[in-house]
């Protein structure tokens, strides 16, 4: 049995910097709050970050929505961070675990958190980087952990067992949140809840996929077939 949506204890965020998108998503009634990256906006043509920002915000004035910081230097990243807290009580800042160099961002976390600052510390992807973070976190201000798990996966490991074992390292930090980041399949949100995530982020594509859950398998079979057919008369193939 396939569980409905709605039912599910985790929560939904839609990942992108579409704001046609990001608009059809609030609108759902299925999305709970809202990320982007430098990455999405980019490929979303976005120019004026500032700009996309405040178009963002006012088209979601009441669901989080996180922003990420964009310097590769920590003075600058607490600079950035602490610009784009100031754009709305619903903002959550994003913070890369490390920079490029691969050195810890924890301090900065510390420093952040302990003033209130609501963080989402992104790119994590191992267990050890989970345990770095968690101390750093004030433990009475909002938080998000986002491991990427579709990008664990990748690597050919289960991130399941990761997941449930990042979920309890950060019971110490109760106003902190796991986010299951990068999913490549609808089953994921399942597999995210189960192992006590708190949130998923769904690209345009997977929730677009939504609406297959539960569908027939057998129904799912006919269609796949009805492609085939389609397709080879479109390239008009003959033997």
């Amino acid at each position: 049995m396939i569980p409905d949506l709605r039912r599910l204890k985790i929560k939904l965020f839609a990942d992108g910097a579409d704001l046609k998108a990001m608009g059809e998503a609030y609108r759902s009634g299925l999305i709970s709050g809202f990320t982007t990256n430098p990455t999405l906006m980019r490929k979303a043509g976005v120019a004026d970050y500032a700009a996309f920002a405040r178009q963002a915000l006012a088209l979601i004035p009441d669901l989080p929505i996180s922003f990420e910081v964009f310097s590769d230097e920590f003075a600058d990243m607490e600079r950035q961070a602490r610009l784009i807290a100031a754009w709305g009580p619903n903002v959550n800042v994003k913070i890369p675990v490390t920079n490029t160099r691969g050195e810890f961002s924890g301090p900065l976390l510390e420093r952040l958190t302990a003033e209130g600052v609501s963080v989402n510390v992104t790119a994590c992807a191992s267990l050890e980087q989970v345990k770095a973070v968690a101390p750093r976190l004030a433990k009475r201000t909002a938080s998000i952990v986002s491991v990427f798990a579709g990008r664990v996966a990748d690597t050919g490991r289960d991130p399941i067992p990761l997941m449930k074992a990042a979920k309890r390292v950060l019971r110490s930090r109760p106003a902190c949140r796991l986010l299951w980041a990068s999913p490549r399949e609808v089953l994921n949100i399942f597999q995210a809840e189960a192992s006590g995530c708190d949130i998923i982020t769904l690209t345009p594509d997977i929730q677009k996929k939504l609406g297959l859950i539960g569908r027939g398998l057998e129904d799912v079979s006919l269609d796949t077939v009805k492609m085939f057919d389609q397709d080879a008369k479109a390239a008009g193939f003959t033997l």
